[in-house]
């Protein structure tokens, strides 16, 4: 990069400034989840492992992994190379045609799926994997209902914005899908059930569920979709014996089991699925983010033997221009033989229990402002609380003058190098999954320091 921000050699055509760059984003680019006139992108020049770069030089440790997607990290040599050599060799094909690099993708992450798996519906992102796994599941089972919790984002296309139980699918309503219902899932610190326990808070909540399907009639429910650890609704790890519970609810009624694991998945959790953390079979795996870090947009549907037989015979009525892209699945590959070669999920494991976990367990000692630190692998949350005794949050909103604490606290991130992912009073701690030691305890030190700005706030 030069000395006026401009990068050194530049593609032909694509501006290098940052004031071109930002006027243009803002002129041009329409942004999702924002308000047009209010956004102030940040334009980035570079990235590599664990940090990205902007046009004024700042680098920043990047414990957000973008959109929680790049476990692998940023300009991984082995994944770039992958794909500019296949891009050398084919760029694209249609989906009807065999190619190479889709066979062997959709072979590697059924071997990784475990056993019972068959084959992949390739798609280009989480919402597409869970749109069609739900219709699976319903062509499946001849039944219309799809259960979900409240706490739950599933996609922004228009099936699975009605299945997500958080508010952002009221700007969809009441146009969406019909047949989603929702119920609430376990999540101790603010247990819908006044639960004092796990065990407490995994049998109530199984027995919400049972009422939940009785009320709806199990006959009517083709299936359950759920994040084995919820996401963006705060990191939630499910309590003891609830996901068993659940495949339980679902083997008695007929009802498929779809684990969402676009974003706990391919190492996040330390586990290629999350729900393997548990030795829980689902019927159908959703994926995205991790399996190629973004590089180039994939998802997919992992699907079971038993689902697949009833389209051995019967036309599946669904597809994409660009599934399974040569070029997406060529990156899969390599992925996935990084993953093994590299022990990245060993990493997470080892980052996850030896480090973020005790670290994050001394600043909670630290911060009256902590009310809970919960996770797994690299898969974190910190809720912030302005009363620990009455578990107040910092902010109850996103935006306006009521995330002023919020914004405050990850603006002093930001200025010390650290770039973090929040969601309403939570920070969520989600670096890549080859974060170093070295690297996951620089970020927590600047944590640590920015979140005496949180403790500004406290009044218990």
């Amino acid at each position: 990069m030069t000395e006026n921000g401009e990068l050194a050699d530049p593609l032909a055509g694509i501006p290098a400034d940052k004031a071109t760059i930002v006027r243009l984003a803002r002129a041009h680019v329409f942004h999702s989840w924002s308000a047009q006139a209010q956004v102030d992108p940040l334009p980035v020049a570079s990235a590599s492992g664990s940090y990205f770069v902007d046009y004024d030089g700042k680098r920043y440790l990047d414990f957000s992994s973008q959109m929680v997607n790049v476990n692998i990290g940023h300009q991984h040599p082995r994944l770039v190379k992958a794909i500019q050599d296949y891009a050398a060799h084919l760029t694209t094909i249609q989906p009807a045609f065999a190619n190479g690099a889709r066979s062997e993708a959709a072979r590697l992450i059924c071997e990784v799926a475990g056993p019972g798996f068959r084959s992949v519906f390739f798609t280009n992102a989480g919402a597409e994997a869970n749109e069609n796994a739900i219709r699976m599941a319903r062509l499946h089972t001849g039944r219309s209902k799809i259960l979900a919790m409240y706490r739950s984002y599933h996609g922004a296309t228009h099936g699975v914005i009605g299945v997500t139980g958080d508010e952002r699918r009221w700007g969809t309503e009441p146009y969406t899908v019909p047949g989603a219902v929702h119920f609430w899932g376990p999540y101790l610190y603010r247990s819908a059930f006044h639960s004092d326990s796990p065990e407490q808070e995994t049998e109530r909540a199984l027995a919400h569920l049972r009422d939940t399907v009785m009320a709806e009639g199990g006959h009517t429910i083709a299936a359950i979709i759920l994040e084995p650890v919820v996401g963006t609704n705060g990191i939630l790890v499910p309590p003891p014996g609830y996901l068993a519970g659940v495949r339980e609810i679902c083997d008695q009624y007929g009802i498929l089991l779809i684990a969402d694991e676009v974003m706990a998945g391919f190492g996040r959790c330390g586990e290629w699925f999350s729900i393997q953390h548990w030795d829980v079979r689902a019927d159908l795996i959703t994926f995205a983010k991790g399996v190629n870090s973004g590089y180039i947009p994939l998802g997919g549907v992992i699907v079971s033997e038993e689902v697949a037989a009833t389209f051995d015979d019967r036309s599946y009525p669904g597809g994409l221009t660009y599934q399974g892209h040569p070029l997406a699945c060529a990156s899969a590959v390599a992925s996935i033989e990084i993953f093994k070669d590299e022990h990245i999920l060993e990493n997470a494991r080892k980052l996850g229990g030896e480090v973020i976990g005790p670290e994050l367990a001394k600043i909670f000692a630290r911060h009256p402002s902590v009310g809970e630190v919960r996770g797994l692998g690299v898969f974190w949350a910190l809720e912030l609380v302005r009363d620990r005794t009455t578990r107040e949050p910092l902010v109850r909103s996103r935006t306006g003058a009521g995330a002023a604490a919020m914004k405050a606290v990850t603006a002093a991130c930001k200025q010390r190098g650290l770039w973090p992912r929040t969601n309403r009073n939570r920070i969520h701690i989600v670096p890549p999954c080859t974060t170093t030691e070295a690297e996951a305890r620089e970020g927590l030190a600047i944590l640590d320091e920015a979140l005496n700005t949180a403790d500004e706030y406290y009044t218990g």
